[in-house]
């Protein structure tokens, strides 16, 4: 393990960490308590270290706090590799054993929270406790869904097929990463259009300008899918805290909540007025959940 010290646009202090030969970009602030597990925030799809930079300054005032760019976003490293689930939760696996050196409480946001749940439930030995905002992931399908018509079915068919293909995949990312589009995107799924601020669009495209992110777009899409939620819930064995923006048009909240509800009854939940990215929609409310909850599992 090596780590390398940078600058960075951000208040916080930044630097690399070496894993498998690729470079790991990531961020700490606030002091080590021995009283205190540290916190390590993951980012969702598209995203970065700097999407929890309202979170980092609230927060390390009672906490050590660690943010990461998962490989393949952000200022980490971007290889030809087939990403999934499993690539994230031993990136964060051994983040967390070589680096922080000790075990930690989780947060992620979507993909961030899909990838914190495979961490705690997979190698439970790194961490104290989990915390997922508007978490993305598949279920396990109880019921049996209705066949669509033949002509959707076929429709359906040919556009996967077509997304399959590398040229369609590229013209496609080429599309959705202009700055219009990301800002287009980010005010349909934020209920506070403000906080849709030149520096969050910037934030999230500087990184697709990267050698190597249209392929990490490809294979987001093309590689299988994880471990379903349920059965990494069935693993689960520390503390965990639910934070929905209820507003977030990508998913359902209520409706997820009461699933995560069903394979694990003894969480915690907070419905809050944000779209999908509650933690910098509306920091202050987060930090204060997060702050009070983590310090009550503490003294258990």
């Amino acid at each position: 393990m090596s780590a390398t010290l940078v600058s960075s646009q951000n208040s916080l202090p930044g630097a690399y960490w070496q894993w498998r030969q690729q470079q790991v970009y990531y961020v700490r602030a606030g002091k080590s308590h021995s009283d205190r597990t540290p916190l390590l925030l993951i980012h969702g799809f598209g995203a970065s270290t700097d999407h929890w930079r309202k979170n980092m300054i609230g927060l390390s005032e009672e906490f050590e706090v660690w943010a990461i760019d998962l490989l393949g976003f952000g200022r980490s490293a971007k290889p030809n590799w087939d990403y999934s689930g499993d690539l994230w939760r031993d990136q964060l696996h051994d983040f967390i054993t070589e680096v922080i050196g000790k075990p930690v409480v989780l947060a992620g946001n979507s993909l961030g929270g899909y990838a914190s749940l495979c961490v705690a439930a997979q190698r439970p030995n790194t961490s104290k406790g989990v915390i997922l905002l508007n978490s993305a992931g598949p279920f396990t399908e109880i019921e049996p869904q209705p066949e669509p018509d033949l002509i959707r079915k076929i429709w359906g068919e040919l556009v996967l097929s077509i997304l399959r293909q590398s040229w369609a995949n590229f013209l496609l990312f080429q599309y959705i990463r202009q700055p219009w589009i990301i800002r287009k995107t980010l005010e349909k799924v934020y209920l506070d259009k403000s906080a849709v601020t030149d520096r969050l669009v910037e934030e999230i495209y500087r990184p697709s300008c990267d050698p190597g992110a249209p392929q990490v777009f490809a294979s987001v899409f093309s590689t299988r899918q994880g471990e379903k939620v349920d059965v990494l819930l069935k693993e689960l064995a520390c503390p965990l805290l639910l934070i929905w923006g209820e507003a977030d048009p990508w998913m359902n909240a209520k409706e997820r909540g009461q699933k995560f509800r069903h394979y694990y009854p003894n969480l915690t939940e907070y419905f809050l007025q944000a779209g999908h990215c509650p933690h910098d929609e509306v920091p202050d409310r987060v930090n204060s959940i997060i702050n009070i909850w983590v310090m009550k599992i503490a003294q258990k």
